[in-house]
């Protein structure tokens, strides 16, 4: 990522003072450097999204394994509550029904916080393929507006170097594969 905000819009006005002196080549270049630096800032506005989903994600999936594990706390508790009321009904005794009921209860209760915990795992799972997915798409356009902003760079040499084709053909090929790998993010 570009450390100034505003490095794009001043690629952006050197070309225009570039195009200003009259070479129509000198004003291809200019203008190319002018839609490459449009790129790039949208791609590494992508970049920043896609950053920032990953994080939001990942403590999205870390909130709710909390929650799983306190859940699998409260089975756990419910779950030995249920088996000492059910053992204290199986001694014989007036009680005995009344436990009963009780260890019933617990098990309905440790039913339910089983597919509740299960439900949370899943959900925490869920989350952290897409703070994967996420992270993989920041590094596919990190590549990106790298190659966007070299294309910039060399396009800018073939502006010094007047009249000197290689430089511009560099830059439209970098900044055609910034854009495909741009694209290229998403489809994967």
């Amino acid at each position: 990522m570009s450390e100034s905000p505003v490095e794009h819009f001043e690629h952006a006005e050197h070309a225009g003072h570039a195009s200003l002196l009259g070479d129509p080549f000198l004003t291809q270049v200019s203008v190319t450097i002018a839609i490459l630096a449009v790129i790039a800032a949208t791609v590494g506005s992508l970049e920043t999204l896609e950053t920032a989903d990953a994080i939001g994600d990942k403590n999205a999936a870390v909130l709710l394994q909390n929650k799983a594990t306190d859940t699998w706390n409260f089975y756990q508790a419910k779950s030995i509550k249920k088996n000492l009321y059910a053992i204290a009904a199986a001694t014989p005794g007036p009680a005995a029904d009344e436990l009963n009921k009780q260890a019933e209860k617990y098990g309905a209760d440790e039913q339910e916080l089983f597919s509740k915990g299960k439900a949370l795992e899943h959900q925490a799972e869920e989350k952290l393929r897409d703070s994967e997915r996420h992270e993989n798409r920041h590094h596919i356009l990190t590549v990106a507006v790298t190659l966007l902003h070299v294309a910039i760079a060399i396009a800018t040499i073939a502006i010094i170097v007047r009249g000197q084709r290689w430089p511009w053909y560099g830059a439209l090929v970098l900044g055609a594969l910034g854009s495909i790998g741009a694209a290229y993010a998403y489809f994967v």
